[in-house]
């Protein structure tokens, strides 16, 4: 069987296991595992069936050739949880997206997207900052004015492939890959709320509209761009009124504008709604009521659910015909590893509404 060392280091790195512990669980020593990782040594056959067992995937996945790409331009890390992604959060995240790259390219060999919206590239040197680069894609994609009520089907239409993930428990919220010949991807971690997903999906948004390469300033650009596409400043301002800008306040509009409330607060600064006293208060109440680290859960709204790689899949068993055990035959996983990836259960029963723009292929 024709072996690619780059698919067994893959496997061992979404698994989130570092070369000692695989070789010892393995039964080689780490130098020859990595020789084997670097095709500097022939496995045996026996040793790829135990890989395959160790590492959860089909013996086949070792010898696929797909290329394999490395981080992509942005990864950042929830705020909430820590500060940093260390280096094996990083081999896992990006493995998973090479393994969920894989899967898409095989997906749209039989099936096609054909977006309803296009995706501009807005150099912030010469439209001058993130806010007026959001407010012109919001004209360019001929958006209402106020609140984005369902902001993932806004980015499906426009071609962009949004997938959920718990991302092996790493603090990375999301995610975006852009590699050739596929549209963009973009993986946001699960477990966060509604409101911080919601602004982590903007936030990746911005790269791929701004950002073609990575810059020191990129991120707090995008989070710039994040605020102003979700809560124009304009549109926003009448809704915070005269009076006082207080939690319950703050409370009411995040139910409308389905932002977090420290969103709502920065949206209200640019508003000029707030002087620094009653700026600096506020966060102090929020210090206080523990807010800074967790909103009200009564707050929370649910996910915006991605419908895509669901209506892929669907295609594929529905309307092309494929069984599941197929469906995982031609992804090279094994098919009790593909809720790992994909909610199965939306599989059977009823079809989702399939998004604009998908055209099957046969």
């Amino acid at each position: 069987m024709p072996f690619t060392g780059a698919m067994l280091r893959l496997a061992r790195q979404r698994r989130g296991i570092r070369q000692n512990e695989a070789a010892q669980r393995l039964g080689i020593s780490p130098t020859d595992l990595s020789r084997i990782e670097n095709d500097a040594k022939e496995p045996s056959l026996s040793f790829l069936e135990k890989a395959a067992g160790e590492f959860g995937v089909p013996a086949e996945f070792f010898s696929l050739t797909d290329r394999i790409y490395g981080a992509p331009v942005s990864v950042h890390p929830m705020w909430r949880k820590k500060a940093q992604v260390t280096a094996g959060e990083m081999d896992a995240v990006v493995a998973e997206l090479n393994v969920r790259v894989m899967h898409l390219r095989r997906l749209l060999q039989a099936t096609d997207i054909n977006p309803i919206r296009t995706i501009p590239q807005l150099d912030i040197e010469e439209y001058g900052s993130p806010a007026k680069i959001a407010a012109l894609l919001r004209m360019h994609w001929m958006l209402p004015a106020g609140p984005i009520p369902n902001l993932t089907q806004i980015l499906e239409e426009a071609g962009i492939v949004i997938v959920h993930s718990r991302m092996g428990g790493s603090s990375v919220s999301g995610v975006t890959f852009r590699v050739p010949g596929l549209p963009p991807l973009i993986v946001l971690n699960s477990d966060q709320p509604g409101d911080r997903m919601r602004f982590t999906l903007s936030h990746e948004l911005a790269h791929i509209v701004m950002h073609q390469f990575p810059t020191p300033t990129m991120e707090q650009e995008a989070n710039e761009f994040a605020s102003c596409f979700l809560v124009p400043t304009k549109d926003v301002a009448p809704h915070f009124g005269q009076g006082r800008v207080d939690l319950p306040k703050l409370a009411a509009l995040k139910r409308v504008w389905k932002v977090s409330m420290a969103s709502l607060v920065f949206a209200a600064d640019r508003a000029g709604k707030l002087t620094t006293s009653q700026k600096n208060y506020l966060w102090q109440q929020f210090s206080m009521n523990h807010i800074r680290t967790s909103e009200p859960p009564e707050l929370d709204f649910p996910h915006e659910q991605p419908t895509i790689v669901t209506s892929l899949l669907r295609a594929h068993v529905e309307n092309i015909g494929y069984s599941v055990a197929e469906l995982a035959n031609i992804l090279t996983m094994n098919e009790a590893e593909l809720p790992e990836f994909y909610d199965m259960s939306e599989l059977i029963g009823t079809a989702p509404n399939r998004p604009k723009g998908l055209r099957i292929v046969k």
